[in-house]
């Protein structure tokens, strides 16, 4: 079984990208890169640092906080990657 993280991305102006992987320095190296494997809103935002990851119990609860902290205003999302937000009050 797979372990599941939930990463945050804060890209050059600030802006914050929310992604869930098994392996947060290769997912990070993706984006990071010139190839085809990152994602698209990532693409001439660099450079990229990773602002939290988080370890979830399941690829299932990972999507489900992924969604919730996608929906989230930037400033309680700064809020989260701060850690005065928590996983269970999303």
């Amino acid at each position: 079984m797979d372990t599941w993280f939930l990463y945050v991305i804060r890209c050059k102006h600030g802006n914050l990208y929310t992604g869930i992987t098994t392996n947060v320095e290769r997912r990070l190296a993706e984006h990071t890169g010139n190839h085809n494997k990152g994602a698209k809103y990532l693409r001439g935002k660099t450079p990229l640092t990773l602002a939290m990851k988080k370890k979830m119990k399941s690829k299932s609860m990972a999507l489900q906080i992924e969604a919730k902290v996608k929906k989230l205003p930037k400033m309680k999302k700064e809020l989260f990657v701060e850690g005065k937000i928590k996983v269970k009050e999303l």
